[in-house]
């Protein structure tokens, strides 16, 4: 099968053209075996360079097609779509990033054009082997993990949960709030730090869609996007879980975490000091 390759070369403004020889990019990439036709454009991602990209397709009968621009995450699906509106297949594109990886990053203009003739050619020798792949549906889990219940954590579960989707929200702490909970105001207005998170902090303890985990942490997660699994540790804990609403009362209350608030140091003598709760008293030998 005859292999028949289109490259774009992209000026983006003076983005790239400001530092790299794009009429001298598109002369190399001539050269290149395989390549029936290469191109420059002021902007690619344009209707004009998305068009330019179609009507080459169908009429020099390209299959496959490099685009050297900017950066893959902001328009790889935007060439994407234009191979798939001229009937090939949309991984059937490579695409160089000779803006980021090239012009934003070379001081000297020679390099930077022999390091985006460099981009090209391996665009190219990778787009040789591209083969047609199929587009599928899969089944996800509409599920959220939500690893911390601080109050971003706090509002995130709240926002996921009110669109209808089902979360986890797992926190390491007896209680939910995390630092915010220690405040007294917030920065800049000064408000009310409980007056804003305790209201969320029921919220979340009532939501039909929340599963509040408190006192867990994340030990492992397996699978892929739509699809994990997550293996969640428990600690031990007395509380009854299906009735906690995460206040915290009793973490705040917990015997273990009593101090002596009143110690009366007498060396060589025993002493007796009372708990910061007030609820009996603590006996001591000290020297």
């Amino acid at each position: 099968m005859t292999i028949r390759i289109g490259v774009y070369v992209c000026h983006c403004g003076t983005n790239i053209s400001g530092k790299v020889n794009v009429s001298e990019v598109v002369d190399f990439a001539r050269t290149l075996p395989d390549v029936a036709v290469a191109r420059e454009n002021k902007f690619m991602c344009s209707d004009p360079g998305q068009i330019m990209i179609e009507e080459d397709i169908r009429n020099l009968d390209l299959d496959r097609v490099v685009v050297a621009s900017c950066s893959p995450l902001m328009h790889e699906p935007t060439f994407r779509g234009a191979c798939e509106r001229a009937d090939v297949n949309r991984y059937m594109f490579q695409m160089a990033n000779i803006r980021e990886h090239c012009s934003w990053v070379t001081v000297d203009p020679h390099a930077a054009t022999d390091k985006a003739k460099a981009l090209v050619s391996a665009a190219v020798a990778k787009s040789r082997n591209l083969v047609p792949l199929p587009r599928k549906s899969v089944q996800v889990n509409p599920a959220t993990l939500v690893v911390g219940g601080g109050i971003a954590g706090i509002q995130a579960a709240l926002d996921i949960a009110d669109s209808g989707k089902t979360v986890y929200l797992v926190e390491k702490e007896p209680s939910i709030g995390g630092h915010m909970a220690t405040f007294d105001k917030t920065f800049p207005t000064l408000d009310c730090a409980a007056c804003i998170l305790t209201p969320k902090m029921v919220q979340v303890g009532k939501h039909p869609n929340i599963r509040l985990m408190p006192s867990s942490e994340v030990e492992e997660v397996k699978g892929f996007v739509g699809n994990f699994k997550v293996k969640i540790r428990h600690k031990a804990t007395s509380v009854d879980r299906s009735k906690c609403s995460g206040c915290g009362l009793c973490w705040e209350s917990c015997p273990a975490r009593k101090i002596p608030s009143v110690r009366a140091i007498r060396k060589g003598k025993l002493v007796i000091g009372k708990s910061k709760s007030g609820n009996g008293f603590l006996k001591s030998s000290v020297r």
